[in-house]
């Protein structure tokens, strides 16, 4: 993703995250906006699947559990080593 640059006054569904499952069983869960933070939906990957998600006026926080390569707007993370 190089060369993107999100500018902080955008909206936050202009965000994505691009999810890689490097095993089976990877969880991305999408987080709640507001008062209290709760889970609002989640998935399963298994190994080699890909899941692109969006940040929106829901979401605000994206987890993930298990061994996966993220893509974001501000660079590359691997989870779960």
């Amino acid at each position: 993703m190089d060369g993107v640059m999100v500018s902080e006054d955008e909206e936050p569904s202009s965000r994505y995250i691009v999810v890689k499952a490097l095993e089976d069983g990877v969880v991305i869960m999408g987080l709640t906006r507001g008062k209290d933070t709760r889970s609002h939906h989640s998935e399963r990957l298994d190994a080699g699947e890909v899941l692109v998600a969006q940040f929106t006026e829901l979401t605000a926080a994206i987890k993930v559990r298990g061994k996966a390569e993220i893509l974001t707007d501000v660079g590359k993370v691997a989870s779960g080593l």
